[in-house]
């Protein structure tokens, strides 16, 4: 497989504008400032945009580009190759315009009325405290590691509410951009520039008709009709979003090592013949990043195709979202253990793909455990007769 990536289409609105490969270029030059300021440029955020990130996933009824998830992880690591904050950030937008859309109509329609292209952040995990009103909930409370949200325009936040029985249920909530406040908590050894500090919400109210239930989403179910990329249960694809970063981040890493070495190379004295290493760990750490993109465009590929219905093939995809990245972070170690003193310095580039693959590897989706329990028990669970 060559080492550059598949250029992803920009959506038909704009057929001759930019694509990700500008934003990429524009996340690599900005990455210092991303670095320091703990969040992306809006130079750079306004460039996701304009490719298309926020409406990827957007039915066309709402004008969006309806894509699918091989066209997606192309796209992320292309931007990613550049800096994996950045990455990581368009990946987070395209996903929660994917989960938008599994708000009711009303929702649906508060969220696209000014068109596909808004910026919509959020927290999975349920935090703060919900309050029965009429119509819908109080909502407050605070979520921590809300990537991209200093340049959100809506969050969907999970929180459990309380119903009229006495028993409670776990909901994504709409809430405005003008609703919530920001607390800067993000401080990490990497991704520093995804900007995934703390939104705080002081109490407002969300009606019904801007939330969904997490097991809509779970279960792929929408309500109304949708394009299929929604039809898809979150946890045959949810790893996806997280490990086409990571696969971005090792091209990077790949470009800065072997442009360095083979400057090594030309400068040293001609005299000497040059030690071998370096092709060796070159084809090894390739050869691991073209395994790790296989393995994740099969499981992308397969969601677009509708092949993951069944519990094994949906674990086999949860599989291989883990595998890819355990293989990608060997590659990436490797790279950095033998790019010499230069990969130290805290200004370049190797070290900071290295910092980035490791601190997104972290994430709780690409734990290998849950991964390879569900996958075991999935398989056993089929008759030797039965499987292909």
């Amino acid at each position: 497989m060559p080492e550059t990536m598949t250029t992803y289409q920009a959506p038909a609105r704009q057929p001759n504008g930019p694509r990700p490969q500008r934003a990429s270029a524009l996340a690599a030059r900005h990455a210092p400032y991303a670095e320091r300021e703990k969040q992306l440029h809006p130079e750079v955020v306004e460039a996701l945009r304009e490719a298309g990130f926020a409406r990827h996933f957007v039915p066309s009824r709402w004008g969006g580009h309806e894509g699918g998830f091989e066209d997606y992880l192309t796209a992320v690591a292309d931007v990613s190759r550049g800096d994996p904050s950045a990455g990581w950030c368009a990946a987070i937008l395209a996903s929660l315009s994917r989960m938008a859309a599994f708000l009711p109509e009303e929702g649906r329609r508060t969220v696209w009325a000014q068109g596909p292209d808004t910026l919509v952040v959020g927290a999975l995990v349920p935090g703060g405290t919900a309050r029965t009103a009429s119509g819908g909930w109080l909502l407050g409370g605070r979520w921590p590691y809300v990537s991209a949200v200093h340049y959100s325009d809506f969050a969907l936040l999970a929180a459990q509410v309380p119903l009229d029985s006495g028993r409670s249920q776990t909901r994504f909530l709409l809430v405005p951009r003008a609703a919530y406040g920001i607390e800067r908590t993000w401080d990490t050894v990497g991704m520093r520039g995804t900007g995934s500090d703390t939104l705080v919400l002081d109490e407002v109210f969300v009606p019904t008709e801007h939330t969904f239930l997490i097991r809509e989403l779970a279960s792929g179910q929408q309500p109304g009709d949708g394009p299929a990329p929604l039809a898809v249960p979150h946890k045959n694809v949810s790893g996806l979003s997280f490990a086409a970063p990571v696969l971005g981040a090792v091209r990077g890493a790949l470009d800065t090592w072997t442009r360095t070495t083979a400057h090594k190379r030309a400068a040293s004295n001609a005299a000497q013949p040059p030690a071998v290493s370096a092709e060796l760990d070159l084809a090894r750490c390739s050869a691991q990043a073209d395994a790790a993109e296989l393995l994740l465009t099969r499981a992308a590929r397969d969601a677009d195709l509708g092949a993951l219905g069944t519990e094994l093939a949906g674990a086999r995809a949860q599989r291989d979202h883990v595998v890819a990245v355990d293989l990608l972070l060997d590659a990436v170690n490797r790279l950095q253990r033998t790019g010499g003193t230069g990969a130290q310095s805290l200004g370049g580039d190797l070290q900071r793909f290295w910092r980035d693959a490791n601190t997104a590897a972290g994430h709780a989706v690409l734990k290998w455990e849950p991964a390879a329990r569900r996958f075991g028990a999935a398989r056993l669970a089929v008759p030797v007769g039965d499987l292909s």
